[in-house]
């Protein structure tokens, strides 16, 4: 067996072992966000801002390709932020109103309206706090949905990341894997990929490769 070809197969083995063990760590890696209701999650465009630690945000209304929605659609604001809705003029006349028992903060801009620069601003306050579902009126039934959560005491779930099922969904089958698991099976497989790297190289080979002899 040559060393050099030994270190050059171990080598490349080693290295697809190690990405392979950094791609799970970076499909492991999820976004927290609210948890937010149905209706304002499938609301049109879908954008999110995490606006914490800001004093105040903007959300266009009538935005998308066809003026019929809220951009962004589902916003995280902290309490004591202004959310000033600012009308497009595309999509027609639109509104700004919380949904039935959609939630704590009581939106309402009135009548729909279509025009240009039009604002509806609001301060949200720890009476707001939690989620809420509002939506426009006139345009209600096609989606033009959004929803605002208020402060840190809300509930949250992890979006993002490749949804493999393993390893960050293991532990809803009642086995929780953590980190250094996943580390120690890396060095694992790094291991045996030396072993079984060698006893190939050693005792794999036939006996007319490599040898130099006659052909």
């Amino acid at each position: 067996m040559k060393r050099r070809d030994f270190v050059r197969t171990a080598g490349g083995a080693t290295a697809a072992v190690a990405a392979s063990a950094g791609a799970t760590g970076t499909a492991a890696a999820q976004e927290v966000q609210p948890d937010w209701p149905s209706g304002a999650a499938s609301g049109n465009v879908g954008s999110y801002t995490d606006a914490r630690g800001q004093d105040s945000v903007t959300i266009s209304v009538g935005a998308g390709s066809n003026g019929l929605a809220f951009d962004p659609t589902l916003v995280w604001v902290d309490e004591g932020t202004t959310i000033t809705w600012e009308w497009t003029g595309a999509g027609g006349d639109h509104n700004v109103k919380t949904v039935d028992d959609g939630g704590p903060a009581s939106l309402d801009s009135g009548d729909p309206v279509g025009e240009e620069g039009y604002t509806y601003e609001y301060e949200t306050s720890s009476e707001d706090a939690g989620i809420t579902h509002y939506h426009c009126v006139p345009h209600t039934a096609v989606g033009m949905h959004g929803g605002i959560a208020v402060g840190e005491d809300v509930a949250t779930v992890e979006t993002g990341g490749a949804n493999t099922g393993w390893p960050e969904d293991i532990a809803k089958v009642g086995v929780p894997l953590h980190a250094h698991w996943v580390g120690i099976s890396a060095i694992l497989g790094i291991g045996m990929t030396f072993v079984f790297t060698f006893y190939m190289l050693k005792y794999g080979e036939s006996a007319h490769t490599g040898h130099g002899g006659a052909r």
